[in-house]
């Protein structure tokens, strides 16, 4: 299968944002992968597979981010984060 770049919008859905908790789903979700995962909010760009940065990305609830993945499992990556925002981190 060859490699691939996948670019979303993804609103968050949650009650309370990108706080600790749906950034460590996200980090773990994206360590799974061995495509390259970013995420972009407002000109800041951070790393899915970093905690800290998606910490500080400041993904309050109704917020809009670009999420890409490239890379040979890039259409799994993004379908498992898809997932996660669609289904409010499981926090609802």
């Amino acid at each position: 299968m060859a490699e691939q770049t996948i670019v979303k919008k993804l609103k968050v859905l949650n009650a309370y944002g990108i706080h600790a908790r749906p950034a460590a789903l996200l980090v773990r979700a994206a360590g799974k992968y061995e495509c390259e995962i970013f995420i972009e909010k407002d000109g800041n760009k951070v790393s899915g597979k970093s905690i800290m940065g998606l910490m500080t990305i400041e993904g309050y609830p109704g917020s809009t981010m670009q999420v890409s993945a490239s890379g040979i499992d890039a259409r799994e990556a993004m379908a498992e984060i898809e997932e996660l925002f669609a289904n409010k981190f499981y926090e609802d």
